[in-house]
């Protein structure tokens, strides 16, 4: 699947060859820059504010949606691995190493780290080294971004048919390195993408593992094309979520409007939602209040943590990372805030208990708008463990083939370790046996061109095999038969068993009376293939009743 757009800060010009935006316009202001070690805000620059006033963002169209059972999954739910950008400041990079070390050491998950070169790698790896990390589960991915804010730009992941695939928005600041880690990232992995198309920022979204999910309506102002149940419909299609939208904050209280930066889903049916014990009845309040009675009247159980604004920065205890059985949460130094440290870790305690809760000082990196939920993403485990995973995304049963039709097989497949090869196997019998082989050791780029053979087949099916480096398997098929429609070998033999027999005819009667597109209507017995099972159908079957097939 190609990118939405190269990496380049030109984005009207990523927008009108999209079909999103009018003629270019003057360049009134030069284009964002992103100087290494710049502690960039999560907000919007000024300088990002007024190139985006001649420069509108756009999300792109036309791209796959997901065509198997999908599951978007929940940052409670088991995790391989943690994303981090080495990007900021030295004391932004520090918390970064920090939680590297309890990711991969108490998390029980790897580490992987966007680098921009070899040699930031080398400076990461001993910085993170240095922080006691388990370096054999810390990984880099040499690649370009611009900033620290990986969960704004993503990749967020579903389980396509148990197979882990991405589903990408359009980054909603105009930092197109960023935008572009996604893609990155699932072409190390080997991981589809599917591009939903919305602007956005991946913080303003929280959900549980049972469906449901909540944004703020920042979504709406971000997407100004769309209604509020068109964007809700989106999230279903691409990730079968039903989602709940809020209120935003005001800007004033948080700049960026994100969920995140007041609430966490911490279980099925649990939730941490902050409080504002110096602010009660201001708007953030009554947002949070709301949020949280209208959950607790669903059915959840809610925890409330204390949340405050001081010297203009909002401070926030929910903007926390879980990894398995361990939570990392905020701390803060301002002398202010400090007395909240200890109520934050006792209602953490009490909303997750069983899991290692550890405070990460975050008053470095607080006052740019997001502490440690904004500055990861969550990479989930592989649903068959150490065996592959394989999705066929197409020919799962109901189709109609010709004899020497060109058609392209695909599949999706995933392992810990990588796919190594696939093996495309034809069954004729509905699945009893899968002799014919279509490809062996195909490789695993998604697509096989089969050119359909000239047999006679009702119970066509497929089986795709995965096999990764240990020779573990992991195997998807069609549910359901195909028909080639080749010459059948002799006529009235509906079962394709190599004879005319009572299980044919009683096949046939079966189907009659049934026309094409009827329940009960099977093709195999439309012997004189004029749309229905009738009269002439059963003369011809009778004509050649008790004849074994050459």
């Amino acid at each position: 699947m190609l990118p939405r757009g190269t990496a380049t800060l030109l984005m009207c010009v990523i927008a009108t060859s999209l079909g999103l935006a009018g003629a270019p316009q003057p360049v009134e202001s030069e284009a964002p820059g992103y100087p290494e070690g710049a502690a960039i805000p999560r907000n919007l620059t000024p300088a990002e504010t007024e190139w985006l006033a001649t420069h509108p963002l756009g999300a792109a169209r036309g791209f796959s949606l997901p065509s198997g059972p999908v599951h978007c999954v929940a940052e409670y739910e088991p995790m391989e691995a943690v994303l981090m950008a080495w990007e900021g400041s030295s004391s932004w990079l520090t918390i970064l190493a920090t939680m590297a070390a309890q990711i991969t050491t108490v998390g029980d998950a790897d580490v992987v780290v966007a680098v921009d070169t070899s040699s930031e790698r080398t400076s990461a790896s001993n910085t993170i080294s240095n922080a006691g990390a388990n370096m054999s589960r810390v990984s880099f991915v040499v690649a370009t971004t611009d900033t620290i804010w990986i969960r704004d730009y993503g990749p967020r992941y579903i389980y396509e048919g148990g197979v882990r695939a991405v589903v990408d928005h359009t980054y909603n600041r105009p930092r197109p390195n960023d935008d572009q880690y996604p893609f990155v990232f699932a072409n190390w992995k080997g991981h589809a993408v599917y591009q939903i198309p919305l602007v956005h920022g991946g913080g303003n979204f929280h959900l549980g593992a049972l469906g449901e999910s909540w944004a703020t309506r920042l979504i709406a102002n971000e997407n100004p094309g769309l209604t509020e149940p068109q964007i809700i419909a989106l999230w279903q299609q691409y990730q079968s979520l039903a989602t709940t939208l809020t209120n935003p904050f005001p800007a004033g209280v948080d700049s960026t409007q994100h969920i995140d930066m007041w609430m966490q889903i911490c279980g099925d049916r649990a939730v941490m939602i902050s409080d504002w014990p110096v602010n009660s009845g201001s708007t953030q309040d009554q947002i949070c209040d709301s949020t949280a009675a209208a959950m607790a009247a669903a059915g959840w159980s809610v925890v409330r943590v204390p949340a405050r604004q001081s010297g203009g920065v909002h401070y926030t205890y929910t903007n926390v990372v879980m990894c398995n059985d361990l939570v990392l949460i905020p701390m803060y130094t301002n002398s202010v805030i400090s007395p909240y440290n200890a109520q934050a870790l006792a209602a953490w305690q009490a909303a997750a208990p069983g899991k290692t809760i550890t405070q990460v000082n975050s008053q470095a990196i607080v006052s740019a708008a997001g502490v440690l939920h904004c500055i990861v993403m969550h990479v989930p485990a592989p649903m068959g463990g150490s065996n592959p995973t394989l999705y066929l995304r197409n020919l799962r049963g109901g189709e109609t083939l010709e004899p020497g039709q060109q058609v392209a097989i695909n599949w999706i497949a995933d392992d810990d370790a990588g796919v190594s090869s696939v093996d495309i196997l034809l069954s004729t019998d509905s699945g009893a046996t899968f002799d014919a082989v279509i490809a062996g050791a195909a490789a695993n780029d998604g697509e096989h061109v089969w050119t359909v053979p000239d047999v006679y087949a009702p119970g066509a099916r497929l089986r795709l095999v995965a096999r990764d480096a240990d020779g573990n398997l992991g195997s998807d098929e069609s549910d359901s038969d195909i028909l080639i429609n080749g010459a059948a070998p002799c006529p009235g033999d509906v079962d394709g068993s190599g004879n005319v027999d009572l299980t044919d005819v009683s096949l046939l009667l079966s189907a009659f009376g049934t026309c094409f597109g009827e329940a009960g209507y099977q093709p195999a017995a439309d012997l004189t293939e004029d749309g229905c099972v009738a009269l002439d159908d059963l003369s011809v079957q009778l004509a050649s009743f008790g004849e074994a097939c050459p």
